[in-house]
């Protein structure tokens, strides 16, 4: 059992070091409308599609045969383009009042429906091609019992890493990086990473 918890902690932390610093530019652009359960579900969501991806190419179904994996580069690109559309917009109506909608809390039900939740979820399942092409070996190598051990340790480490990400924007030297250039560096860091993506 030793063993198995290792191995899933090793193909856990070697596929997902980068998603460290994507859950950092997510804590740090939290705001009235963005909030922390948004990035905690939409991660878990996001992650748990990358599972569920793997099992189905370890069962022998493919939803998404391997040549096309990398376009879902397209989805952090598609959120970049976006960002940056609105940020131009908002820079146009700086000149009017702006008046800060708070939303209404509506609960896990509503974090999982949110827009915001499945921007978070698009972009850590298009971040997952190369978790899931270790994934699906790994699983296709142990017994369903033991698949099942590595799936619960995935998910315990799933919420270490969001820990991690959210005390890491918490130390005053990355808060102030993060306030200073972070609006403006995250639409490019999604179409980069994206394009990343696509290309290999």
């Amino acid at each position: 059992m030793l063993l198995i918890i290792a191995t899933a902690a090793i193909a856990f932390i070697t596929t997902n070091i980068d998603d460290i610093l994507l859950l950092m530019i997510f804590f740090g652009q939290v705001n009235a409308s963005f909030r922390k359960r948004h990035i905690v579900v939409g991660h878990y969501l996001g992650f748990g599609l990358i599972v569920l991806i793997s099992l189905l190419g370890f069962a022998g179904t493919t939803i998404l045969p391997p040549n096309l994996i990398r376009f879902l580069g397209l989805i952090p690109i598609a959120l970049g383009l976006y960002q940056l559309f609105r940020k131009h917009k908002d820079d146009d109506d700086d000149e009017t009042p702006n008046v800060t909608q708070v939303q209404p809390n509506r609960g896990f039900i509503g974090s999982l429906l949110s827009v915001h939740t499945l921007s978070v979820a698009g972009v850590t399942l298009a971040n997952g091609a190369d978790n899931i092409s270790v994934y699906v070996p790994l699983f296709a190598n142990h017994s369903l019992p033991d698949v099942l051990l590595i799936i619960v340790i995935f998910g315990l480490l799933v919420g270490v890493w969001l820990y991690a990400g959210y005390r890491l924007v918490r130390y005053p030297a990355v808060a102030r990086l993060l306030d200073r250039y972070g609006e403006r560096l995250v639409p490019y860091v999604f179409i980069l990473l994206g394009l990343y993506i696509l290309l290999t």
